[in-house]
């Protein structure tokens, strides 16, 4: 694939990140852009002319809506990711039995230090000499 249509699909992922982060601030843009259209047609007490909301009340309503949707998707996505990690549908774990344990090859060193007989204890405890 070339750059140019990577560089789109990072365009097209990054507008979809940004218009689910943008939810609620989507749903004030919304009601500031139709507001007359809200209030004249939308709006719960628009035959009480004594109570002025100016659609306050629908757009109370939406904002509930938009955070309700936002948390059912959280919380489906959240189980889905659980049921997904217990139930992992791409290799079946099989328990195998080894014939034989391997145990790595014992390593031996000739090495001896000149300091060894100062270490020792039979430097300490030896019969006099004479």
């Amino acid at each position: 694939m070339k750059a140019f249509g990577k560089q789109w699909i990072t365009l097209g992922f990054t507008l979809l990140m940004l218009v689910k982060a943008w939810v609620i601030p989507l749903v004030y843009l919304d009601y500031e852009l139709r507001k007359e259209y809200i209030i004249a047609n939308l709006c719960v007490n628009r035959d009480n002319p004594i109570v002025v909301c100016e659609g306050q009340c629908y757009l109370a309503k939406r904002v509930v809506d938009a955070k309700n949707q936002d948390e059912r998707r959280a919380e489906q996505t959240y189980m889905a990711q659980l049921l997904y990690q217990v139930m992992d549908t791409r290799k079946p774990f099989v328990f195998t039995v080894p014939e034989y344990f391997e145990t790595p090859p014992a390593v031996s060193y000739d090495y001896f230090s000149p300091f060894f007989s100062r270490i020792s204890a039979t430097d300490i405890f030896h019969p006099p000499l004479v």
